[in-house]
């Protein structure tokens, strides 16, 4: 197996293209689509399918990348591993991030990798606000997307996908009833997540493929989830809220799921980086710590 070979066609995947994956490497694009054919060829399939404005995965290729993809975590993380046991990890990493994500995720995981590492330190920026990497000196992003991210000469690396539902105290989900449909939460209370006026309406996917737009009463907006999942705690209304944020509280019976058989959206969280390589070893290593731990985390498997 050829590293590289598989080191430029993650890049393309990840990029949404050849022209992004060199922007990206700073190399030359026909040197990835020279390296990406020659793959191909050596295993004898087609990988992409591509035309002059379009680039997908073939079957073959949803494997390989998969596949690939793990492979080159695995010898990020042996690198990062090496470095550790060679010389400590040692220096700052600057991290930004939603408030949500530093509330309910990397609270549960930050504690052991800075325990790991005595003396990395880390700057946490937590704000909904979007932080500009280059000009606020940020080193990696966490940032949560239901559509491409632009190309912005970043390295973006998928962490997981991550499953919002609707969710509402047990008062209001015996008020509904467990056979309810979208039509069936039609105007009622909603906490809507940023406290700018917006949309009132939630978007919902359900069995089959099938899409539902549920407007609601606009109860409370505010851009703290704590505050909107305590807010639907006490029965103030529904909100769609992020899955891994309230499994404690289903857990708990504190809130109820409603409309199990249906999802308020399935956006992408990616970890933003600068080029690979220069990256200080303390940053590489928090990258693979991230990519290794946070679905885990996000996906009701992993704990502190």
């Amino acid at each position: 197996m050829d590293l590289n070979q598989a080191y430029y066609l993650v890049h393309v995947v990840e990029k949404k293209g050849f022209s992004a994956a060199a922007r990206a490497l700073g190399i030359p694009k026909s040197r990835i689509s020279r390296h990406v054919k020659t793959l191909e060829v050596d295993l004898g399939t087609r990988l992409l399918n591509r035309d002059s404005r379009h680039m997908s995965l073939t079957e073959a290729g949803e494997a390989y990348y998969r596949h690939a993809r793990m492979a080159l975590e695995c010898m990020t993380a042996a690198e990062a591993a090496v470095r550790r046991d060679k010389d400590a990890l040692e220096g700052t990493v600057t991290l930004s991030c939603s408030v949500g994500v530093a509330q309910f995720a990397l609270s549960r995981i930050l504690p052991r990798f800075l325990a790991e590492n005595p003396r990395v330190i880390l700057r946490l920026q937590a704000s909904n606000d979007y932080a500009d990497l280059i000009s606020d000196g940020i080193d990696l992003a966490i940032r949560g997307h239901a559509k491409l991210l632009p190309d912005s000469g970043l390295i973006q690396r998928r962490i997981t996908e991550v499953p919002w539902h609707l969710f509402g105290s047990p008062g209001l989900a015996q008020q509904i009833g467990g056979s309810a449909s979208p039509t069936d939460l039609e105007g009622l209370p909603g906490l809507g997540l940023g406290w700018r006026p917006g949309g009132n309406s939630w978007t919902l996917q359900g069995p089959g493929g099938r899409s539902a737009s549920v407007p609601y009463a606009v109860r409370m907006r505010c851009d703290d989830m704590v505050t909107l999942k305590l807010a639907a705690t006490a029965g103030l209304g529904v909100a769609a809220l992020p899955a891994y944020v309230c499994a404690e509280d289903v857990t708990a019976g504190r809130l109820c799921r409603l409309l199990p058989e249906w999802t308020a959206g399935l956006p992408e969280i990616s970890l933003l980086m600068h080029e690979r390589r220069g990256n200080p070893p303390q940053v590489d290593a928090l990258a693979a710590f991230l990519r290794r731990d946070l679905p885990d985390v996000m996906n009701g498997v992993g704990s502190s």
